[in-house]
Order: C-alpha cells, then structure tokens, then sequence
C-alpha cells in the first residue's frame, strides 16, 4: 500500500504548480462553502483576537486561512518531486543568524507557531543551516501516510523525534550541538501550564520550550515564517538569548506570546485558526502560573 499511495502521490506532485493550484482552489470551495470544515471553532477564534473587525473583514481572513490551508497541503504533495534548485528559489530566511551561533558551539531552540507553510521551514532549516535539525511529531494515525510524511521530511538530515517519546530520546541528542523545533502555542492542560494574556484574552502555554531552553543552557530564536506569495515563503530567525538561565521564570513565554500575537496581527491569514487556543477557562487556583 505504501508504494502504491507514494507513487500516486509522486505522479500528481509531476503536475505544474497551476494546476495543482487550481485543484487546491476546488478543494477549497468543497472545504469552506459546502463542509464548512472547523468554521465555527475558526470564526470564534477571530472574533476573540479581532473583535475590532467588522464581520466582512474577518470573513476576508477566513477565506484567505482556508486557502492558505489548503496550499499547504498542495504544496506538500508538490514537495515530494521539487529539486534542490526549486526549492531554493521557493524559500529564504536570514540564516546568517544561525550559522554564527553556530560558529560560537551553542545548541539552539526555535520558538515558533502553526505558521504556513511549516514543510517548509522544516526543509529550509535542515538544508540552510549548519545544524543538526531536531522535530518533534505527532505519529499520523494512517502507518501508510505517517511514513509517506517521515520520507518527506526526513529529505535534507531533519531528525523526527515523536511527541510521545521525547523526553526518553532526546537526551541522545543534547550532547551535541542540534536545533530544536518547537510550535508552542499549542493548548496546553489548565493546571500544568502558564497562563498568559493572547490578543486580551487569557490562553494556556505549555511551559517545556522555556524549561528545556534553560536546563539545556541552548540559546532561543523565535521564528515567524511566511508566504511571500503562492509557493513562496520567507522566515525571519530572531536571536532572543544565548544565557536562557538569567531570565526570571515565565519570561521568555511571555516574550515568546508577544511576539507571536504581533507576528499574526502582521499576516493574521497565516496563522492555523482551525485549532482551539482559548479551550480553558482561567480559574484562581491557576494564579501561581498566571504571567503579567
């Protein structure tokens, strides 16, 4: 089945990027107008952090998430046949930022968000950087599409690492120099993570990007990655600390929070809406981890 799926899947990445742009654009008029697909969780979500907005200009940024949605996936089909040469033309960034730290010995956590496209940010760090790229994954539920993706990712030294064994290897790892990819603004469970002010409303932060960062002494750079236009994108590196242990605790989350809201008041179609951030309803038994 494996074969058979990724040879499919090859042949259709073969097509040229318009039309596959035209078959992401019906897949999109399916997905928004006809299955609806999270459009209520993605509508309250935008009303939370725009309610400044009149409803016409967020329907305006709901369709452009659905389509940059739906790019995505087109994109990552189109990935599995994309040359070097493609690809390079495709993404940039300021790596100079990470082969300098690089050059000073220090291991590296990027703090980032579910940002479009993140395939290729993946590729582009593991490629363009002189560090040993480290991700961490959640296991698809399909074995076939879970290994199609492994493939794919894996292309330019990426090291997957799943969620759920994390903590058990990725000390095999931390004894030499690795960059580390987090998406941490997952909602994280109420009572063992930090509550922080997201667009004015509180939301849960889970609190391991802060603490691997100092236990490990590796220096942070958020990163905010985005489309330049259709197929092509761009990711700023911005270096925060290389001394993670000399700030007070709560700190680089609630710096990391900031810079993610500002991040997405800038480009608020580039941001996955479709997931639940504000999920927990903030108690007073939470205030110990409540961040000013």
């Amino acid at each position: 089945m494996y074969h058979l799926l990724y040879g499919f899947l090859y042949l259709l990445s073969l097509l040229p990027w318009r039309v596959l742009y035209f078959i992401g654009d019906c897949i999109y008029l399916l997905i928004y107008h006809v299955i609806g697909y999270r459009k209520e969780v993605v509508f309250s979500n935008l009303e939370i952090a725009f309610p400044e907005k009149t409803s016409v200009e967020r329907i305006k940024i709901a369709k452009e998430f659905y389509h940059n949605f739906i790019d995505t996936f087109i994109e990552t089909i189109k990935l599995l046949s994309t040359s070097d040469k493609e690809f390079a033309k495709r993404f940039s960034g300021n790596f100079d930022v990470l082969k300098e730290l690089y050059a000073t010995g220090k291991s590296v956590q990027f703090h980032s968000g579910h940002f479009f496209n993140w395939e290729y940010i993946n590729w582009g760090v593991a490629k363009y950087s002189p560090y040993t790229f480290l991700g961490v994954y959640a296991p698809l539920g399909n074995n076939t599409f879970d290994r199609i993706m492994l493939k794919l990712r894996s292309r330019y030294g990426t090291v997957l690492i799943p969620s759920y064994t994390f903590k058990s290897i990725f000390h095999q790892h931390a004894k030499s120099q690795y960059a580390l990819g987090l998406a941490a603004d997952q909602s994280a469970p109420p009572e063992r993570s930090y509550w922080v002010s997201f667009f004015g409303k509180l939301a849960t932060f889970v609190t391991g990007p802060e603490k691997g960062a100092v236990v490990n002494n590796a220096a942070v750079v958020f990163v905010h990655f985005y489309k330049l236009k259709r197929g092509y994108y761009h990711a700023d590196f911005e270096l925060i600390t290389t001394e993670p242990r000399s700030f007070e605790r709560g700190k680089l989350t609630k710096m990391y929070v900031d810079y993610l809201e500002k991040c997405i008041r800038k480009k608020p179609a580039n941001y996955l809406w479709s997931h639940r951030k504000w999920k927990h309803n903030y108690r007073e038994e939470f205030k110990e981890n409540l961040l000013g």
